[in-house]
């Protein structure tokens, strides 16, 4: 079995990210975008990466990712192909964690293919809280991160990119990512 470089990022600052680091209470922000400063951390990350030999970029479907993504890889000179996966989505503890359907993303990043993803493509089971937010168990994240590195050793590709969130990149790799931080991490 031979390995694999994965470089992991997390996604830039989301308006979610924003708000909590003011009050950390849930702001109630659904699939929160980028905030202007994680535009900018994007912009900035660009630059870091333009000279690696992506071959497949996996992301995941929640809006601030996907910028993240179209932020770092639109143009890219290596042309990686580009897979949204439910994956590497965030583990649902916030609002923000809660996706929307396949079609409104499609509908909002054309380039990219949401007909293989169920609806809902978040955690949705058990008992929801006072928010209406059914929390994903970490039993259930554990589990996805395992099948995720199943999906990444049956693939060819010796060099990828993934954009995720902090808690999914946490099991994954044991570090904490800021906003928009970058990790490599080897994958057996």
């Amino acid at each position: 079995m031979t390995g694999k470089s994965i470089v992991c990022i997390r996604h830039g600052e989301s308006t979610f990210n924003a708000a909590w680091k003011k009050e950390a209470v849930d702001p109630l922000l659904f699939d929160a975008p980028l905030s202007e400063s994680g535009v900018e951390q994007v912009r900035l990350a660009r630059t870091t990466l333009a000279g690696r030999r992506f071959e497949l970029v996996i992301t995941s479907p929640l809006t601030r990712a996907l910028q993240t993504t179209a932020g770092l890889f639109d143009s890219h000179p290596s042309q990686p192909r580009v897979v949204v996966s439910a994956l590497v989505r965030e583990s649902v503890e916030n609002s923000c964690d809660i996706g929307r359907s396949p079609s409104l993303l499609a509908a909002d990043f054309p380039p990219l293919e949401f007909a293989h993803l169920d609806d809902p493509w978040w955690h949705v089971d058990g008992a929801p809280d006072a928010r209406g937010i059914c929390v994903e168990p970490v039993e259930v994240i554990q589990a996805r991160v395992a099948e995720f590195r199943a999906y990444v050793v049956s693939r060819p590709e010796k060099l990828i990119a993934v954009v995720a969130h902090g808690t999914f990149l946490f099991h994954l790799t044991g570090k904490v990512l800021a906003n928009c931080e970058i990790a490599e991490a080897r994958i057996d």
